[in-house]
């Protein structure tokens, strides 16, 4: 259910425009069952290509928002920016940037490279990292016994199990309730603690 939260952006059934999905479904489908962190710059970058495999979409704008947004200050969830980045920018810092610090390491690249130019070569290195991460993705998907080529219909099957969880909630007058979500190779279903069991 939507709890209009900005906070808690997982709880949301909206598929926020063109792409047919919510964040939920990205975490579930693209994280959990491709066997990656559900957080982290480099476990998202690598659910990104899942997203986009997974919906036909480009990964781009989404990996230039984190670069922009994200690495450009120095912020890295999961591991140092130094090590993020790839061998590509680290040969354009000096050697004793081993020991500096996120902002530091940021700070040196947008001097001798230009935000622009910076911000690109993030995009290449998290489409590589999101490409890198394919095999693993394959393989979490055949360890849980889920078919990845059923993927796109699976996700869309979970999208309108949450939205068909958002009009239950909102026909009930809930403001809050529990239950499970369940995804099976034919379908998925959510059993309420107290109230309906709902399938598509």
């Amino acid at each position: 259910a939507n709890l209009d939260d900005p906070e808690i952006v997982a709880a949301t059934s909206d598929a926020s425009g063109a792409i047919p999905t919510s964040v939920l479904v990205h975490d579930a489908l693209d994280h959990l069952l491709c066997g990656f962190a559900p957080s982290g710059h480099r476990a998202e970058a690598m659910a990104l290509e899942q997203l986009a495999r997974r919906t036909s979409s480009d990964p781009s704008p989404d990996y230039r928002q984190m670069a922009r947004e994200d690495l450009l200050t120095g912020q890295v969830v999961g591991e140092p920016l130094y090590r993020f980045i790839g061998a590509e920018l680290r040969h354009q810092l000096p050697t004793t940037a081993t020991d500096w610090d996120d902002r530091s390491v940021v700070n040196a690249l947008r001097e001798r490279l230009g935000d622009e130019a910076l911000i690109e070569q993030l995009v290449q290195r998290m489409a590589r990292l999101g490409h890198a991460g394919r095999p693993h993705a394959l393989l979490s998907w055949r360890v849980t016994g889920f078919a990845y080529s059923h993927r796109t219909e699976l996700g869309l099957r979970l999208q309108r199990l949450l939205e068909q969880m958002d009009a239950w909630v909102d026909a009930e007058g809930l403001t809050e309730t529990s239950g499970e979500i369940r995804i099976g190779q034919g379908g998925c279903a959510f059993a309420a603690e107290q109230g309906p069991r709902l399938e598509v």
